[in-house]
């Protein structure tokens, strides 16, 4: 017999190397129990594939410090104050560095108006106060949540009045947008208009000398740039009450430029932090001044950059794998335990069922009489014997 010893097909030498070898379909058993971890495992799997797409589609954010060398961009401030005095004693103006003049930074609208407001309007007024002091207070615990979520319930606005008083106006809303050279400056709220000159203005406040001077005022919006997820303006929704008539109120802004490049918004706008002081002007008591509400602002040498950081796509195709797969074991390992205990329980079961028919089966064995016990037959006998 001659025996061919040719060489092997590549095809074959690759089929010996298969370390995923198939089971045919005749010797796999479709159970119960496991048509049930088969659909856990398929939900579990989503639950976890939609988790960790949502987390790689989030990623981080990330904030970088780096100087600021955009010094041509222009800063926009949007205003909304309420001053509890009529428009026509009051005057609004701003001055920055460069003693550019006013009226190239827009202009505010003057609007007459009541200081107390509405119960409509005061809810409104309370509801942004107390988120916007909660969200300063707890910045630190929920950041992540105001850049991921937005808070824009705190950016909405107080709504208009629907009812009139029946008197005159005694409050003054000042609200508006102006851009700015992106440079320090001073917006003010002071007594008596505003004369302007070739080098800044003046306040014409000698002809209110005698009118009574009250500084109340609520800060319904004042911020820089547009508004972004992530950023508090500290401001807003602030309130002071004048105790007296002659007070000036100054606020110091440290303005800074944030760049923020994320999934959801790609701006450039600015944030800033607040300091503030409250003094009585009292010329006899050496507390000089001119009685108003001052901003004064400054610009950050910094900006800062956000900006989200992704994870590398090969890792998180691994790190997906791996839960698949580890879910994929750990199920059909409790898949074979329970189906071992199953097994073993009915073979319990089955042994114990199959000994109790055996038993009851079985002949029963008869019963071996006494021979001391005396029966019928016997007691005839013994009657006969002793006649």
């Amino acid at each position: 017999m001659i025996r061919y010893r040719g060489k092997k097909k590549v095809i074959d030498k690759v089929k010996e190397l298969d370390a995923f070898s198939k089971v045919p379909e005749e010797y796999v058993d479709s159970t119960p129990v496991g048509g049930t971890f088969s659909v856990i495992t398929f939900f579990i799997i989503m639950w976890l594939v939609y988790s960790e797409v949502s987390f790689f589609l989030d990623s981080n954010l990330v904030f970088r410090f780096m100087p600021d060398t955009d010094m041509d961009e222009k800063l926009r401030i949007n205003i909304d104050i309420t001053v509890a005095m009529p428009c026509l004693n009051i005057g609004a103006d701003i001055l920055d560095s460069t003693s550019q003049s006013v009226f190239g930074f827009g202009e505010l609208q003057e609007e007459d108006t009541w200081w107390e407001l509405t119960q409509e309007q005061q809810v409104a007024f309370d509801s942004v106060k107390f988120f916007n002091s909660y969200l300063r207070e707890e910045y630190h615990s929920i950041w992540h949540l105001l850049w991921k979520k937005g808070h824009g319930s705190v950016r909405m606005t107080v709504p208009k009045r629907k009812t009139k008083p029946n008197r005159r106006p005694d409050a003054c809303r000042l609200h508006g947008v102006l851009t700015l050279n992106k440079v320090s400056g001073n917006f003010h709220i002071t007594v008596g208009k505003s004369l302007h000159l070739p080098r800044g203005h003046i306040h014409v406040n000698m002809l209110f000398d005698d009118t009574p001077q009250n500084f109340s005022h609520r800060i319904n919006r004042l911020s820089f740039g547009s508004p972004a997820n992530g950023i508090i303006y500290p401001l807003e929704g602030d309130e002071k009450i004048a105790v007296d008539e002659n007070m000036l109120y100054q606020y110091f802004l440290e303005v800074v430029p944030t760049d923020i490049d994320t999934t959801f918004e790609s701006i450039k706008t600015f944030q800033y932090s607040v300091k503030e002081l409250q003094r009585p002007i009292s010329h006899s008591s050496g507390s000089h001044g001119v009685p108003g509400v001052f901003f004064k602002y400054d610009m950050a040498a910094l900006k800062i950059q956000v900006y989200q950081e992704r994870e590398n796509l090969l890792q998180f195709m691994l790190r997906l794998f791996s839960i698949i797969g580890g879910i994929y074991v750990i199920i059909g390992f409790i898949n074979t335990v329970v189906l071992a205990l199953r097994a073993g329980l009915s073979n319990t079961v089955t042994a114990e069922h199959v000994k109790k028919k055996d038993y009851q089966s079985a002949p029963s064995t008869p019963v071996q009489k006494n021979p001391l016990l005396i029966t019928p037959d016997l007691n005839m006998s013994l009657n006969l014997i002793k006649q």
